[in-house]
Formats: C-alpha cells, sequence, structure tokens
C-alpha cells in the first residue's frame, strides 16, 4: 500500500512537471508572436511614414515652385510722329491761313508731343479773323502695374473729354461722336466770352490704340469782325483730328503712303518709358484744350 502510494505521487509529479515545462515551452513562442507582430506594426508604421514623408516632400517641392511673374500684353504702338507735321499744308491752310510755321510745345521723344499755331487775318478798320490750332500727342506703354497701354490711353480719353465740357465760363456746351477717326473719338463745342471777342471753341479727342490726340481749335472776329460760324469750325477741327490719328498710324507702319519706320516692338513691357501719373496729369494741364486755347488766344 505504501508503494502503490508513493507511485501514485510520483505520477502526480511527474504530470505537474510536464504541464510546467509545456507552459515554459509555450512562453516563447507568444512572445516571438507578440514581437512579430509588434515588428510587423512598427514596419507598417515605418512605410507609412515613408509615405507621408514622401507626400510631404512632394507637397513641398509643389509649394516652393516660383509661380510666373505677371505679364501684361505690349502696347500696339511703340512711336509717335513729329506733332507739327501730323498736318498736310492743305488742312493747315484752310484752319490757320495766315500762320507760317508751327510752334513746339512740350515734347519727349516717342512719348508726347505738340505743336500750335495761330493765325491773325487783319482787315483793318473791318477787324480781322483770329484762328488758334493745337495738335497734341500723348503715347502709354504697357505696365504691370498700370495696365495695359490701351487701358491707359482709354482713361485718358475720359479725362480729357471731361475737361473739355466742364471749362469754366463755357456756354452752350455740346458733345458729339466722331466717326472714322481711331478707335473713339469725341468733339465738344462750346462758346467763350473774352475781352478780346467772343470765341467758338471745338475740341476733338481721339483714341488710336495706346496712343491719344487732342486738336483744340479756336476762332473769333476781332475788333468788330463778325463771329465765325461754329458748324465749319467743327468740321475743320474733325478734319485735323482724323489727319493726325493716321499720321500717328502711319508712324507704327499703319496706313499712310509713306509710314515712318516705327521702333521695334517691345518685348518686355518697360515701367520706365510708362508716362507716370505726374507726366500725365502735367500733359493733361498743358494740353488741355479748352485752358490752353483760352491762355493763347
Amino acid at each position: 500500500m505504501q508503494r502503490r502510494a508513493e507511485r501514485d505521487q510520483g505520477a502526480q509529479r511527474a504530470k505537474r512537471l510536464h504541464r510546467v515545462l509545456v507552459c515554459a515551452a509555450a512562453v516563447p513562442v507568444m512572445l516571438i508572436a507578440a514581437g512579430c507582430s509588434s515588428d510587423s506594426g512598427s514596419g507598417g508604421d515605418s512605410a507609412g511614414g515613408g509615405n507621408g514623408s514622401a507626400s510631404s516632400g512632394a507637397g513641398a517641392d509643389s509649394g516652393a515652385s516660383v509661380s510666373a511673374a505677371p505679364t501684361v500684353q505690349a502696347a500696339a504702338y511703340n512711336s509717335l510722329p513729329d506733332a507739327c507735321g501730323t498736318l498736310s499744308k492743305k488742312t493747315l491752310k484752310s484752319l490757320t491761313p495766315e500762320s507760317s510755321k508751327g510752334k513746339k510745345g512740350t515734347s519727349e521723344a516717342g512719348t508726347r508731343g505738340s505743336c500750335s499755331w495761330s493765325s491773325l487775318d487783319n482787315n483793318g478798320v473791318k477787324g480781322s479773323q483770329f484762328r488758334w490750332l493745337n495738335v497734341s500727342l500723348l503715347r502709354f506703354e504697357s505696365d504691370t502695374s498700370r495696365g495695359t497701354g490701351e487701358a491707359q490711353a482709354g482713361k485718358y480719353f475720359e479725362q480729357q473729354v471731361q475737361d473739355a465740357q466742364s471749362v469754366a465760363g463755357a456756354k452752350n456746351t455740346k458733345s458729339q461722336a466722331v466717326a472714322g477717326t481711331g478707335d473713339a473719338a469725341t468733339l465738344v463745342r462750346y462758346d467763350l466770352k473774352k475781352k478780346e471777342g467772343a470765341f467758338k471753341q471745338q475740341t476733338v479727342v481721339a483714341r488710336v490704340e495706346n496712343v491719344v490726340v487732342t486738336v483744340d481749335y479756336n476762332g473769333a472776329g476781332l475788333a468788330g469782325d463778325k463771329t465765325p460760324n461754329a458748324d465749319d469750325l467743327s468740321k475743320l477741327a474733325e478734319r485735323a483730328a482724323k489727319e493726325a490719328v493716321a499720321a500717328v498710324s502711319a508712324a507704327n507702319g499703319e496706313g499712310g503712303a509713306n509710314p515712318a519706320p516705327s521702333a521695334p516692338e517691345s518685348k518686355a513691357p518697360s515701367k520706365s518709358a510708362s508716362p507716370s501719373p505726374t507726366a500725365s496729369k502735367s500733359a493733361s494741364t498743358s494740353a488741355s484744350p479748352s485752358k490752353s486755347a483760352a491762355k493763347k488766344s
């Protein structure tokens, strides 16, 4: 009996030892499995991190790309004719019959220019007929900060028309569009009473591409002579404006029998060649039809 009990106890100890050994063997397997699982996760995270870095790098490259510099369409016209040579002798004879040579005003080659003619037909005791004519040209260059030359010229065109319509002391002011003269043209006419006599003022403002042409023309009967007919003066002013616009186009190789050679087209707009706001204001003042006419007259 004692031996059997010892044998039973030995068998039980053997079973317990077997179970301990089995469990001990299983623990490393679980650890290895957990380790593999952890490594796999780390690898996935690493791979994911790699992809994230790649994406981030791509984004950085995209963000680091330099945007293209702003551009603006080059101005159509690069040249201006001599203001004193814009009108034919025949036209000058009709508008200012007693004038000989035009007088140049403020000018800047290729950018601005003006010319005036004065005529006095003295009839002695019967009085005299006075005529004054001025042609002014202003060209605008395209600029990234101020826009295209055509847009700038359009704004200046409107400004010139408004100036002519708001002259102090003007009476019977009328405005009308002028056909066949550049891209846009307006005639402004009014009466102006001065100590010398009653003046009939005609102003034609025209835009062709990036150039604005302003023609000032006035007439008066002095010392008792009759006041000239405003309709006749208007027709002459429109004729002069058409010729001046045609001269601008010819200077840039468009139309005309003998177009003047044009300057090479600028690939990149030049900011320095563009009339500054101050210059434009100065041009508006010096070449303003009404103010210039009143002063010269």
